[in-house]
Formats: C-alpha cells, sequence, structure tokens
C-alpha cells in the first residue's frame, strides 16, 4: 500500500453502502459547523466570538467520538471524559435535558471551559451526546483571570460545576443558572455566553433528529460503526509506514516562583508498533502534582498525548473513535503530567505544561531523523494573550473582564514546512484567532498601539520556525489589570535536528516617564493610567541544518522582512544582491557556492 492509498475494506463487511457514508459523514460534520455558527455568532465575549476559543462535537451515547470540525486540539480527542460521568451520576437522563460540565476531577479541561452536553433521543433510546465547550472569560475567581498559576488548589480557582443539569424538559434551571451569574464578574456576558451553548446543542439534537427521520435507526447507527471502522483502519495504515522503536524526548515549562523553582520537566515516551498499527504513548515518568494551578486534568493529558501523535500522521486520518483507539495513553495519578490529586489545582491545565506536552509528543517523533517529527514552538499566555480588566471610563465605570489575542507565539518547523506564524501555540495550532485591532479597541478601553513581526527571531534550519511576535498596548483614562504566564521566557523553544532556537518571551513596562522594567514571566501587573506593556512572544524553533535551507528560500524571507542580508549571509551562508526591482533582494549563486563550499 502506497502513502495515499486508503486502507479498503470488502463491501460484504459494510454495514452501509459506501456513497451514503460519505454523505452521512458530510452531514454529521455540517451538524457540528452549524452548531460551531451558533457558538460563534450568540456568543458575547471576545474570547469566544472573536478569537473562537471553543469547540462543538457529536459522540455516540456510549461516549465514542463521531465528529469534530474545526475544534481546538487541545478539546478533538478527550471530549469523552466530560461526558462519561453524566451516565455514571445520573440515572434519569431524559430527552430535553443538558448538562453543565467544567470540573477537572469530574472529566473537565480546566475550570474556565464550561462544557454543554445534551443527549439525543430516538423513539425514547438515547442515542448520541450533542456538546458545546466555550472558554469563558471569567469564572468568578479571586483573580480577575481564568489562568491562575499560583492557585494552589480549586478553592483558590473559579466556580466548579461538577456535572450539573442546567436545563430539564427544555427548560432553564434558572436556579443553577443564578449561581453562576452571582459568582461573575461579568454576568450578563456569561449568561449570553452559555445561552449561546444550550442553543448549539438544541440545534445539534433538532438536525440528528432530521438525519433519523429521513435514514433511519439502523442506518444511521451502522453508519456510526463503518466510521470507526474507517477511522482505525486508516490510523493503522499510517502506523504502519512509521519505524518501529521506542523514543523519548524532554522539554521544560519555564520556573515558576512558589510553584516550580527548576520548572517542571516533561518526558513523553512512545512505542511505536507498525505491525499492529498501534502507539502507545507513556508520561508516567514525570514529576508529582506542584502546589499551583500548573497541573494536568486528565482530560487535557490524555487527549494532549493523542494530538502528538496525530500531528505527525497524515491529515486525512479523521478524528474519530476509531482513529483514536490506536493511540493507548498511560498516566500516573498524582502527576503533574497526569491525573490530578484531588483538590489541587489545574486552572492552566489547557496551556503552558500542557502545551509542553504536546510540543515533547510532537519533537518526539524527530528522534526517528528526518523526515519525522517537527521542531518545538511557542507556547501560551505572553501578555499579549492576557486577561484585562478595570473599570471602563467611557460606560461609567462599568466593569470588563476578557482574554485578548493581540499576538501569539510562533510555530516550529517541520521537514518541507516553515513554522506557522499564527500559531498561538500546540493546544490551538492555528484555529484561536488573532484579534482585530480595531474590534479590540471598540470593545475594550484600550489602544493597541503595535504588533508585528520581530526579524530575526525566528529558529534558523533547513526549515525556518516562525518568527516572534511582538507589541504594545495600553489602558485609556484608567488603570488596567493584565494576568499573563509567558511560559518560553527561561527556555525558548528549541530546534531539532541542527535547527536553532526561536526567541524567548519577554514583557516589559513602559513607564509614563519613559522608563522601562522588566517584568516576571508570570504575574498579576497594574497598568496605570499613561504606562504601557510591551511583550514579546516566543518564536518557534528551526528543523535541520541550517546550511541544507534552500537559498531561494533565504531571498523570499529577507524581501518579507523578516531575515536580514546580514544574517542571511551569516547563518545561511546565502550571499544576496539587489535586483531588477528596488529594494529586492536576488540569490548571488557565485558568491553563496563559495560561502558554502568554505
Amino acid at each position: 500500500m502506497d502513502s495515499t492509498s486508503k486502507p479498503e475494506l470488502d463491501t460484504s463487511e459494510r454495514r452501509v453502502d459506501p456513497f451514503l457514508m460519505s454523505v452521512l459523514k458530510s452531514r454529521f460534520e455540517a451538524i457540528v459547523r452549524e452548531m460551531t455558527l451558533v457558538v460563534m455568532r450568540a456568543s458575547r465575549s471576545a474570547v469566544i466570538k472573536n478569537a473562537r476559543d471553543f469547540s462543538c462535537a457529536i459522540l455516540t451515547y456510549d461516549h465514542k467520538l463521531v465528529s469534530v470540525e474545526d475544534a481546538l486540539p487541545i478539546h478533538v480527542m478527550s471530549m469523552d471524559m466530560a461526558t462519561r460521568p453524566l451516565t455514571e451520576l445520573f440515572d434519569d437522563v431524559s430527552q430535553g435535558d443538558i448538562f453543565l460540565n467544567n470540573c477537572p476531577f469530574t472529566g473537565g479541561t480546566h475550570h474556565a471551559d464550561l462544557i454543554m452536553a445534551m443527549p439525543v433521543f430516538f423513539d425514547g433510546e438515547p442515542l448520541f451526546w450533542v456538546v458545546a465547550l466555550s472558554h469563558h472569560a471569567d469564572t468568578g475567581a479571586p483573580v480577575p483571570s481564568t489562568y491562575l498559576p499560583f492557585a494552589k488548589n480549586i478553592f483558590e480557582e473559579g466556580l466548579h460545576f461538577p456535572c450539573v443539569r442546567v436545563a430539564q424538559n427544555y427548560q432553564e434551571k434558572k436556579d443553577i443558572l443564578r449561581i453562576g451569574t452571582m459568582r461573575n464578574r461579568v454576568p450578563d456576558m456569561w449568561l449570553g455566553d452559555v445561552r449561546a451553548q444550550i442553543g448549539a446543542c438544541r440545534t445539534g439534537e433538532r438536525r440528528i433528529g432530521e438525519l433519523f427521520a429521513r435514514y433511519g435507526r439502523d442506518t444511521i447507527l451502522g453508519f456510526v460503526e463503518d466510521w470507526f471502522d474507517y477511522g482505525a483502519r486508516c490510523a493503522r495504515a499510517a502506523i504502519a509506514r512509521l519505524p518501529a522503536g521506542t523514543y523519548s524526548y524532554e522539554t521544560r515549562h519555564d520556573p515558576v516562583p512558589g510553584v516550580a523553582e527548576e520548572g517542571i520537566p516533561v518526558r513523553v515516551t512512545i512505542d511505536v508498533d507498525p505491525q499492529k498499527g498501534e502507539i502507545v504513548v507513556d508520561v508516567r515518568d514525570n514529576i508529582d502534582n506542584v502546589p499551583g494551578g500548573l497541573n494536568l486534568s486528565e482530560n487535557t493529558a490524555t487527549g494532549s498525548c493523542r494530538i502528538g501523535v496525530f500531528n505527525n500522521l497524515d491529515e486525512s486520518i479523521p478524528h474519530n473513535e476509531g482513529a483514536k483507539s490506536q493511540i493507548k495513553v498511560l498516566l500516573r495519578e498524582g502527576s503533574a503530567i497526569g491525573k490530578p490529586k484531588y483538590p489541587v489545582g489545574t486552572s492552566v491545565a489547557t496551556t503552558n505544561v500542557n502545551d509542553r506536552l504536546m510540543i515533547a509528543g510532537n519533537c518526539v517523533f524527530s528522534r526517528m531523523g528526518a523526515p519525522y517529527g517537527q521542531a518545538e514552538s511557542g507556547s501560551h499566555l505572553p501578555a499579549g494573550v492576557g486577561v484585562i480588566s478595570g473599570l471602563d471610563p467611557f460606560k461609567n465605570g462599568k466593569s470588563y473582564v476578557n482574554q485578548v489575542f493581540v499576538g501569539y507565539a510562533g510555530g516550529g518547523a517541520r521537514s518541507g514546512y516553515d513554522g506557522w506564524l499564527t500559531y498561538c501555540g500546540p493546544a490551538n495550532a492555528g484555529l484561536i484567532q488573532l484579534d482585530s485591532v480595531e474590534v479590540d479597541e471598540s470593545m475594550y478601553p484600550i489602544v493597541i498601539e503595535r504588533r508585528g513581526v520581530l526579524p530575526g527571531s525566528q529558529g534558523f534550519g533547513e526549515y525556518e520556525g516562525a518568527p516572534a511576535v511582538g507589541g504594545v498596548f495600553y489602558p485609556l483614562d484608567h488603570d488596567m489589570t493584565v494576568v499573563y504566564a509567558a511560559d518560553g521566557t527561561s527556555f525558548p523553544p528549541r530546534g531539532v535536528l541542527g535547527g536553532g532556537d526561536g526567541k524567548r518571551s519577554e514583557t516589559i513596562k513602559q513607564l509614563p516617564d519613559g522608563g522601562r522594567v522588566v517584568l516576571p514571566a508570570f504575574s498579576e501587573e497594574t497598568i496605570e493610567n499613561g504606562a504601557r506593556i510591551e511583550f514579546t512572544a516566543c518564536g518557534g524553533g528551526g528543523y535541520g541544518d541550517p546550511l541544507r535551507r534552500d537559498p531561494a528560500r533565504v531571498a523570499a524571507t529577507v524581501n518579507r522582512g523578516w531575515l536580514s542580508p546580514q544574517d542571511a549571509e551569516r547563518v545561511y551562508k546565502v550571499a544576496l544582491a539587489e535586483g531588477l526591482q528596488i529594494g529586492v533582494y536576488v540569490v548571488d549563486e557565485a558568491r553563496t557556492a563559495t560561502l558554502r563550499a568554505a
């Protein structure tokens, strides 16, 4: 079987016609996309409707993943962990129910991700779950942020809903929602975002009901089984083409004072069995839970281990139950990279250390040698992705709080490809939208003075990491709080197979008198009226020996403004000359050959 062929199955083993299977696959995907549109258009907070920090999915009632579309990587491979407790805790699940789960100790990701799940019945039988997960701007934590690296336990975090019924017989349970609005700095926005998720779930339920009405129960359930079989065959075929063996990789999250003074090492080992078409991801050899919010939840640890593998397989493999069944994950209870031990803090479980876990999962494949694996990327929560809050002077001092995405980290390179500029971090992998300057400035009393690429900040290599993004923003006529956790300040993204490291993160406060103060990497800072906050997000690591980079690609990077002619000659041994068009460089072939030969 060549690399482009798809695994086949004898038609006698199929439950539905192969053409109908293609139609139903697309119909389920369309339902998830429609749910996604409902969330995006009906939500109120910028972190959801502008940045798109949310995901929707359909699972079978016994918690097997059917379809996710345009979902964030951190949410893709572990949705089932948030729905499984529902059938364990409730023996009276009924049509018209909707449940809310945001507790990591009952299968949630972290407390800011409110996960709505609604059962879908047909002829009185529950057959599917429709799920809408949104990251909310506020959950009532002591600090106006949903990312709390210093929160030692859940008692120092925001409100947890450990599998709570929020609607019954299609009617909202107002007492439960009243709890949420009372414990929130922006209650109207929170309730609007919750109702957007409820609307998405009801849309999904209605559309699946229409599928049952048209095709019947047996056909729909037959399709699901065929779809899972197909996913498993695709995953096995892709894994069969990998080199067998056991491979390990270690990266390290930055030190966090009082939580992890030396940083948090993240070790990943994979065992690749091409004959079985199976990969086992083992993260048991990691440190115990730390006294802060950087511990992973079981949901994020499991999903991130799987995504690291999927990032190194063919992109056409379906993200469904069958495909993920070929990736086994081994966790240890009480580990910072594993199952958290109640009641430790997990409020940052979707980003920082979790990013490092995904990074290690991406990079461990580079131990196989080229063309496998990829370099380290930047990760989350520089000040350009901070949570801002304050009292809006233009709205009679009304409170505001939200996460902005002004500028974020770059992606690592891989064989054949330079890093992705608008990457943000592996938990999002380019699916989080970069904020519109104009929209942010219209919604909040801030000015985004500058943001853009920082030339020469990428990890050099045969394939370059994405360059870093930097910027400056400041409050208008008030004092603004910014909460951030800028990993990559001490340990910037590393290159692999001879590639160079990306630029480290940096946070600076510009004082009204022109002074500059370097801020801690993890902090809650007040930016007074007249002051500014300046940030640098990490660049991505490079892949392979820089002297193997195509000179034409070097010239293109210089012409884009991301690399100086001097660095082109110093790093890549590529000499450039002015071309026929003013300001556009071309490769000086003769001088380049001499430089590289030397």
